[in-house]
């Protein structure tokens, strides 16, 4: 039994997806909705494919309008292609690809780094349908990404010609929280984006609108002091960590990830007040080592650094002492 196997409850009529292996024999299965249940692995049964085939309802096919088969389709809805983040629960987010539109859309979505892309989801989204492609840990908002959506249009018969959609979209802190809505199809709350429309991101600035609004005489409003987060006083850096998506990363994408959040965590130990902070490396091949210890060489608020106690983390952590 592995990730992504279709299981059925023996005791039940229910079926699902394996999503994560458990410690005890137990496997954790995510059933319609997301919804997802901690399963012993007795208790379950997998579906087979030849099985799925063998025992599915055969629908019967509509007989075609011999006067209608040479008509154009009729596409009514040309837009409503969006990305409908819904939350599963306060640590998770589930990314719906939601397509509104009369058209049929052979698609892809990707993230793309310095030297490649990382593929995320491809295949065919039918017209008025929503499919989903990506779990996401909202602690991680910061290192989501860009991400890049293509996709043609098709329908059967005639229709107009419509050129290929092509979006990249990175989302930031201060909006996406407040996009929240209802999401089409889906019809739950999700935080959503429409990819098709024609509203560009980067719209070029009038002068005379910004002269305008500089002279009105507005009261300016009180500026939110915004609570400076504490870190904990012990930060382990080892990437299983600081990213589910690992795996996937090459060594540099992980160190990257790595000295990111340790430039994060001793700024933050900085504004808040903290004494002391230590960061758990690992041993390795000292690459990250070195990398950290060069950077609090040179870091102004630096008093000193030196290896944690040993015989609480090993060789493989460095205290910092700051100023």
């Amino acid at each position: 039994m592995n990730i992504g196997d279709k299981v059925r409850l023996i005791h039940s009529k229910e079926e699902g997806i394996v999503t994560r292996i458990l410690p005890n024999n137990v496997i954790e299965i995510e059933i319609e909705d997301g919804f997802r249940l901690p399963v012993l692995k007795r208790e379950l049964a997998i579906v087979s494919a030849v099985e799925a085939q063998a025992f599915r309802t055969v629908k019967p096919q509509p007989t075609p309008d011999k006067a209608t088969d040479s008509r154009p389709t009729g596409i009514r809805a040309e837009k409503g292609i969006f990305m409908a983040f819904v939350p599963l629960n306060d640590r998770e987010i589930v990314l719906h690809l939601v397509n509104n539109t009369d058209w049929d859309l052979p698609y892809s979505l990707a993230t793309p780094t310095e030297r490649h892309q990382r593929g995320i989801s491809g295949g065919y989204l039918k017209a008025k349908s929503a499919i989903k492609v990506h779990e996401l840990l909202i602690k991680d908002f910061e290192d989501w990404g860009t991400f890049v959506f293509h996709c043609l249009y098709f329908t059967v018969g005639f229709s107009p010609e419509r050129a290929p959609l092509t979006k990249r979209i990175k989302f930031r802190a201060n909006t996406f929280f407040k996009n929240k809505r209802k999401a089409p199809i889906l019809e739950k709350d999700a935080y959503l984006f429409q990819l098709d429309t024609d509203e560009k991101l980067d719209q070029p600035l009038n002068a005379q609108v910004l002269k305008e609004k500089m002279m009105e005489k507005n009261e300016p409003e009180p500026a939110a002091s915004q609570p400076i987060e504490r870190p904990s006083s012990v930060v382990d850096l080892h990437i299983e960590k600081l990213t589910r998506d690992f795996l996937a990363l090459s060594n540099n994408e992980m160190i990257a990830i790595q000295l990111k959040t340790f430039e994060q965590q001793l700024e933050k130990a900085i504004a808040s007040g903290m004494d002391e902070i230590t960061f758990i490396h690992g041993v390795g091949n000292g690459v990250l080592r070195t990398e950290l210890h060069r950077r609090m060489s040179k870091h102004k608020n630096v008093k000193f650094y030196e290896d944690a106690q040993k015989e609480k983390f090993g060789y493989g952590a460095t205290k910092v002492k700051i100023k």
